[in-house]
């Protein structure tokens, strides 16, 4: 399974569109997500940011508790997109220390 995550920009075909972190979350936990594509502002920060989704992420990989899919980031806000690139970096470094 393919998710987008991104409150204005319609999914690739072939891509379920997520628009919330929780929604993405539940689906991640369910183990068949293979491709994650991130927005980091989705209009409501209370209800969490693509960032959000990553930290989950990051977790999981240094617990190993879940499957990690190919991570993407769309996001037009610069800043957030340096943000959850590290984030991403800090994943595959996880990732790569557990071989």
């Amino acid at each position: 399974m393919k998710i987008f995550l991104d409150d204005q920009r319609h999914a690739p075909e072939g891509w379920v569109r997520a628009y919330w972190p929780s929604e993405v979350i539940a689906l991640l936990q369910t183990g068949k997500v293979t491709d994650l594509s991130l927005d980091h502002d989705l209009g409501d920060d209370l209800l969490g940011t693509g960032y959000d989704v990553l930290t989950w992420l990051e977790e999981a990989a240094f617990a190993r508790t879940s499957q990690i899919p190919n991570i993407a980031i769309h996001s037009a806000n610069a800043a957030a997109r340096q943000r959850m690139l590290a984030a991403v970096r800090s994943i595959q470094r996880f990732l790569t220390d557990k071989d």
